[in-house]
């Protein structure tokens, strides 16, 4: 079972039909319908991305349009894809030949400072939230905020209880380090960075240190690889450098923390030979190659990815 924590398709919806259609194959962006069938990618999270001239005051109002629009798409779709609110449902929606799909919001600012927003947006079928994007919000500072540096807020503090109260998987990618050492301390269950790679690899801000890889690890988290190609490399962001992110994490963690979130439609071009998702099991033969054995590899692209979901949804 293929498993993809994190893309940013669903800005894609809002174009007209005359430029991307999600049950069509297109030559826009990363991932569609066909091509999610020729990758064989069974469980793909979709983030509710908001973008910063949205914020803060519209940021809600923006996360409920591209909702709108994601649940109309699935509708549109109901015989190839469906939301999934809880594990069992995951598996229930694979088993009919289907597309399961998760929803996850970037940026807790959309929350505006009220928690009754979090459990609204819960109730809608939201079951993942990255605390931050880059920059500030009331919950806490972003990785460019490197002036201040800081951590989590007392509103972010209590999101990350309330988090852990209702069942939503708390995504650390993106946020501050003080903040990532914040959430690790408050909260009870494993948490995700969905979209992240390793700084001792590529020096890049939004890449994780070996010791905050090694906690995530301790805590029963993990770690999504992303595809970008800053995130991979400066020099060289190729296919066998994203293997060697790979490696790293498995070295330190071992290999039940390590999944792939691929940044799909969140990124203006993927590394060479992950061109779209229709491409993903170029990574499968890169691991095989590197002596990776088949279940380790079944691990790597789901497993791993269930057993988190088993540790954090509700049902």
């Amino acid at each position: 079972m293929i498993i993809d924590g994190h893309c940013d398709t669903v800005h894609n919806f809002l174009m007209p039909a005359s430029e991307y259609s999600f049950n069509k194959k297109n030559l826009k962006g990363h991932i569609d319908l066909p091509r999610l069938r020729e990758g064989g990618v069974k469980v793909q999270v979709f983030a509710l991305y908001v973008e910063s001239k949205y914020n803060p005051w519209r940021s809600l109002e923006r996360c409920l349009e591209l909702y709108e629009c994601f649940m109309q798409t699935a509708e549109d779709n109901q015989g190839e894809i469906e939301l999934a609110r809880s594990l069992e449902k995951v598996i229930k929606i694979c088993n009919e030949g289907k597309i399961a799909a998760l929803l996850s919001i970037e940026g807790g600012e959309v929350l505006q400072g009220r928690l009754e927003i979090l459990r609204v947006l819960y109730r809608l079928g939201i079951r993942m939230l990255t605390l931050t994007w880059n920059h500030r919000n009331q919950l806490g500072d972003g990785v460019y905020e490197k002036v201040t540096g800081g951590g989590l807020t007392r509103f972010g503090r209590d999101v990350v209880k309330e988090m852990n109260k209702i069942g939503m998987i708390i995504d650390v990618s993106h946020l501050s380090e003080p903040g990532f050492w914040d959430v690790l301390e408050i909260s009870e269950y494993p948490v995700i960075a969905s979209h992240s790679n390793t700084a001792a690899l590529c020096s890049h801000p939004r890449n994780l240190k070996d010791e905050q890889i090694k906690a995530l690890g301790e805590r029963g988290g993990l770690v999504g690889v992303n595809f970008c190609p800053s995130f991979v490399s400066v020099e060289n962001p190729c296919l066998s450098v994203l293997l060697d992110h790979i490696d790293h994490i498995v070295n330190l963690t071992g290999i039940e923390h390590v999944g792939i979130g691929s940044d799909f439609d969140g990124i203006d071009k993927a590394i060479e030979g992950l061109d779209d998702v229709s491409s993903i099991n170029n990574i499968t033969y890169g691991l095989l190659n590197r002596g990776y054995g088949k279940r380790d590899i079944k691990k790597i692209w789901g497993e791993n990815y269930l057993e988190f979901f088993k540790n954090t949804l509700k049902e």
